[in-house]
């Protein structure tokens, strides 16, 4: 079952689902009825996914939403939404839990709390063209009840921990959904006027391992070893290596 809900209190339309195979897939198959803006959330996830296609695990009680998007082409990169996206779930999360939490953010998609990994970000887009709007669709999935077994995730990455875990707070993904939207909008019209600098330094401010070494292993198999220097302009990651500084666009990174 599915249907409207939410919208009195969210700034984007909510439609919400008991079982979808993963909020993503549903809301880029949406956005050939639907005009975005508009949020897909799901108490249950059959095939959720995460970056690189590995599945991502979501019981009933975790938040696993997605945020389907228009973008001007000649707007913001589509790709600083995965930072917009991860300053507002942290925004959201302290103010559901009531106080600061020790939040991290890794470069490109994850939060982390306490040091392991509380939440993933996913961005799929699709564009109809050279100079059309592109759609953009921002998946978001939080441990806010229960956390994946060790053994279920990728086994060089963060360990995985879920919010009542780390805090003993239950929060409902009602909750958390309602914050993240005024956050999420906010951060986003901040981009929109100012552009990606404010939003740099804000993410940069709740960086994981800033200064830290840190191997960035590349799509083509290929490593780069060095210390995490910054994020530039066009967020990409910055390493300082002892051939110079090597800038890397994609990647996944691991800390020693």
């Amino acid at each position: 079952m599915s249907g409207p809900a939410g919208a009195a209190r969210l700034t984007a339309p909510l439609l919400r689902h008991a079982t979808l195979d993963s909020t993503n897939a549903e809301a880029l198959r949406l956005l050939a009825q639907r005009t975005p803006p508009f949020w897909v959330l799901a108490e249950r996830q059959t095939a959720g996914r995460g970056r690189r296609a590995r599945p991502w695990i979501s019981p009933p009680g975790n938040l696993a939403v997605s945020l389907a998007l228009r973008l001007a082409p000649e707007g913001p990169s589509p790709a600083l939404r995965s930072f917009t996206a991860a300053l507002a779930l942290a925004e959201a999360l302290e103010e559901v839990s009531g106080h600061a939490l020790p939040l991290a953010l890794k470069w490109p998609n994850d939060v982390l709390l306490e040091g392991r990994k509380l939440s993933g970000i996913l961005l799929e887009g699709r564009s109809a063209g050279r100079g059309a709007p592109l759609d953009l669709v921002v998946g978001i999935g939080v441990n806010l009840i229960a956390a994946p077994p060790p053994g279920k995730v990728a086994p060089s990455g963060p360990v995985p921990v879920s919010l009542l875990e780390a805090t003993g707070r239950r929060v409902t993904p009602e909750a958390l959904l309602a914050a993240l939207d005024a956050a999420f909008f906010a951060r986003e019209a901040q981009l929109l006027a100012e552009g990606f600098a404010p939003i740099r330094e804000a993410w940069l401010a709740r960086a994981h391992g800033l200064g830290a070494p840190v191997t960035a292993r590349l799509a083509d198999g290929r490593t780069l070893a060095g210390c995490f220097e910054t994020v530039d302009l066009a967020g990409n990651l910055v390493l300082k290596t002892g051939h110079g500084r090597e800038i890397v666009s994609a990647a996944d990174i691991f800390f020693a």
